[in-house]
């Protein structure tokens, strides 16, 4: 594929991100899709012959390998996994709030609206779920917790919460409130 048939697919999954980070499974129609990447209908076709599940499992894998590379990149900076975790709220939060509380997880939407009726959906989710697990287990197990899987799944489900609430509240004050158990728990 050529650089201009990149681009066009980098619009793509850049409008799919968008719009079901925003609005979910259901709010990332093809036609709002084609709309905000300014792609001709024939290229969504090329580039994601399997169809609308293709483009948003595609977008979910991109916007968790995101979110990934940034925790990744906090953890660097970072004494230890109660830090990290701090940092990574404040990341999330400042993303949600700068988006006007539309874009909490890129993949929470998908995940509830299609893990029940998707195989291929929920298997992203799950995959993208596992990666974020892992990286918080690696974490506490170097800083030596002796409870690392189990202190992983914990954190990650306070985060993921955390960014439920702040999107309902429209209000950083579960984050906040969150950062402070985690540090408590760590």
């Amino acid at each position: 594929m050529g650089q201009k048939g990149e681009e066009t697919r980098s619009r793509l999954l850049d409008a799919t991100q968008e719009l079901i980070e925003g609005g979910g499974y259901f709010g990332a129609g093809l036609n709002q899709v084609i709309a905000a990447s300014g792609a001709p209908r024939g290229s969504l076709y090329f580039h994601f012959p399997g169809g609308k599940d293709q483009m948003v499992a595609e977008s979910v894998r991109r916007g968790g390998r995101e979110i990934g590379r940034a925790v990744g990149e906090l953890a660097e900076a970072v004494p230890d996994t109660a830090s990290l975790v701090v940092a990574v709220l404040t990341l999330l939060g400042d993303r949600l709030e700068a988006s006007g509380w539309r874009k909490g997880c890129p993949v929470a939407t998908v995940a509830l609206e299609m893990a029940a009726t998707s195989d291929p959906l929920q298997e992203v989710c799950s995959e993208v779920y596992g990666s974020w697990e892992g990286m918080l287990r690696d974490r506490l197990a170097a800083d030596g917790h002796p409870e690392a899987d189990d202190v992983a799944v914990t954190v990650l489900a306070l985060i993921e919460g955390a960014l439920l609430l702040a999107r309902a509240h429209r209000s950083r004050e579960p984050l906040d409130r969150v950062a402070r158990r985690i540090v408590a728990l760590l």
